[in-house]
């Protein structure tokens, strides 16, 4: 691992063991990326991780960084040749030779085999396009235009093995349909996390985990990423602990 100077540079964001550029990238790194790398549950047999949408790379480095004693790798894919540029010089950056960035749109995405991967992550764009956005790259990467819920769901069933998980941040208000979703696709829900971001406001996002297998007993967790004084929580330190710097 390059022992990299944690200096809050600009143009990007300074974790405790890597520095992620997003200057160039249309999707930056956001606390909703930074509270899936962390979260996801990880499996002690992954070989084999897929990251839709990848960005400048954030979850990508973040999964890395929580598998480095593992034999794995990870597929880091967008339709944007610009984050997929930024990705790369990321995680060389950060020296994590397990990350292959791809450009590619993930509907036209084939792999060896059927059911591959044993973790695919995503961050999925979710606005309807009813504002355009800045650059055209933006509007690709936060509408739902360029990447439907059924057309990701029936990605994950292509790609995902029979044992696998697949795992998701979306805003509160659109978890419920998504759930309707992949129940009525064969994929149920085993682990969730409902976050706030201050202790006052009503729940804001849900960070999901689906498998093929159905579960009797749901892992449902919640989160408030802020006390009342606006400091950040024990609970969201602990989960984030590994990779921000939090002040004293």
């Amino acid at each position: 691992m390059a022992n990299n100077q944690l200096v809050l540079k600009q143009g990007g964001f300074t974790f405790k063991r890597f520095f992620v550029a997003h200057n160039i990238s249309p999707m930056k790194v956001t606390t909703d990326s930074c509270l899936l790398g962390a979260w996801v549950p990880i499996k002690s047999d992954v070989q084999h991780v897929l990251d839709i949408g990848t960005g400048c790379g954030v979850i990508a480095l973040m999964l890395a960084q929580r598998l480095e004693h593992q034999t794995c790798q990870i597929d880091a894919i967008d339709i944007d040749m610009q984050a997929v540029l930024q990705c790369r010089e990321n995680s060389f950056n950060a020296d994590f030779k397990n990350i292959k960035p791809l450009n590619i749109d993930v509907n036209q995405f084939k792999t060896t085999e059927r059911g591959y991967y044993d973790l695919i992550v995503t961050n999925p764009p979710y606005f309807q396009s009813a504002v355009e956005c800045r650059s055209s790259e933006r509007q690709l990467a936060r509408y739902t235009e360029s990447l439907n819920y059924q057309q990701l769901i029936d990605v994950v069933k292509r790609l995902l093995n029979p044992q696998g998980l697949f795992c998701l941040v979306l805003p509160y208000h659109l978890a419920e349909q998504f759930k309707q979703l992949t129940t009525s696709n064969q994929l149920y829900l085993c682990h969730e996390l409902q976050v706030k971001y201050t202790a006052n406001k009503d729940y804001s996002l849900v960070l999901m985990a689906f498998s093929f297998n159905q579960h009797a007993n749901i892992e449902c967790q919640s989160l408030c990423m802020r006390d009342e004084e606006g400091r950040y929580s024990q609970q969201f330190r602990q989960l984030l602990a590994d990779f921000y710097l939090f002040r004293k």
